[in-house]
């Protein structure tokens, strides 16, 4: 049974948000917050101050027993929203095999919660397109929900396969949500592209280089996609009580695709510098040595204080614009099923990666 009216009122709702400080997760609590009838709790294994209708728990899911330790706080849970991740070293399609973590992660917290809470309704699950083989090269576009899975290993599989089984039998279920390339302003946030575009356009402008595309030059060709984090964070509020939703998979992004070709001078434009030709490069070893030149480029413009290393994810930044093939998936069925809200993510990227400079993350 999914909440919602009573007799005119709405129904009371606790949400709880695993991963509650990443690119994903902090704009689920910013969303769910912002609106009456939810109460948050968010978990992550850093620290983060409670606030009105928001208490925050400090937890590692990588402990088995870490969920029992705060049963009285989750006894009330009506819905979890899985948006954890552990990341792998390497390249992006390493990612793909860091299974036993990720999954037992999602594991502890859910059984966890699960067994806490009598209240539970749903849970939603957040994987992504790599479910479709994104990341190993050339796959089927648009991809659809009922595309076959691509060869594992591949720890989505692994957490999709348990929540199937686990939930049998059980009053309450779940959905899963497959974003591409979250785009939120999340400063040092590992799998968001906003921050490493920022800083390397920064760092271009202050050596008197144009800005220049870093990847293949298939990528600036290939048809791409991405999600804003608060569109999806929309797209999760929507799936975590629309009735129909449950245990169905949905494509969530911005509704549109674009080339880095037609996107770049745009880009270009928001730090007031030319756009340059395409030069590939791999970001993880162009900027290896930048960090004494940012420090100088922080007390220079009077930046916020981010240690460089943990600014951007540069890797990330490589697989990014080393996809020199269609990244694209159908959001047809999210509109069939009821969420019909689009993004233009060309004024996307100008929209934050502006905001990226008006709060001085770059000058």
């Amino acid at each position: 049974m999914i909440s919602g009216q009573v007799d005119g009122m709405s129904t009371s709702r606790t949400a709880v948000v695993v991963g509650a400080l990443g690119v994903i997760g902090r704009y689920i609590v910013e969303r769910l917050t912002g609106e009456a009838g939810w109460s948050v709790i968010g978990l992550s294994r850093r620290s983060e101050a409670d606030r009105p209708g928001y208490r925050h728990l400090a937890v590692d899911l990588l402990d088995a027993d870490a969920i029992s330790s705060h049963g009285a706080a989750l006894s009330g849970v009506t819905h979890i929203f899985y948006a954890a991740f552990q990341a792998s070293s390497g390249a992006a399609a390493g990612y793909a095999s860091n299974i036993a973590p990720n999954r037992d992660m999602l594991v502890n917290a859910v059984s966890g919660i699960a067994r806490t809470s009598l209240q539970l309704e749903r849970v939603v699950l957040v994987t992504g397109t790599k479910y479709y083989g994104s990341h190993l090269g050339p796959y089927r576009t648009p991809a659809r929900e009922t595309d076959p899975r691509h060869m594992p290993p591949n720890y989505y599989f692994d957490q999709i396969d348990w929540l199937t089984e686990f939930q049998k039998g059980k009053m309450w279920d779940w959905v899963e949500l497959r974003p591409q390339t979250l785009c939120g302003f999340a400063p040092g946030t590992a799998m968001s592209i906003l921050p490493a575009i920022a800083v390397y356009a920064a760092v271009s402008k202050e050596l008197g280089l144009p800005l220049r595309f870093p990847g293949k030059p298939g990528a600036y060709s290939s048809i791409y996609q991405v999600t804003e984090s608060s569109h999806f964070a929309n797209a999760a509020a929507w799936a975590a009580t629309e009735p129909r939703c449950g245990l169905q998979a949905f494509n969530i992004t911005n509704g549109d695709y674009f080339r880095w070709r037609n996107l770049w001078p745009k880009i270009a434009d928001v730090f007031e510098m030319p756009a340059g030709d395409p030069q590939t490069i791999s970001l993880v070893q162009h900027m290896a040595d930048k960090a004494d030149l940012w420090r100088h480029m922080t007390k220079k413009y009077r930046l916020q204080a981010f240690d460089f290393d943990k600014l951007v994810a540069w890797p990330f930044a490589d697989y990014v614009f080393g996809c020199d093939w269609d990244v694209m998936s159908d959001v047809t069925k999210s509109r069939r099923f009821g969420f019909h809200d689009v993004i233009d993510s060309e004024d996307m990227f100008c929209r934050l990666l502006r905001r990226f400079r008006e709060e001085r993350v770059v000058p």
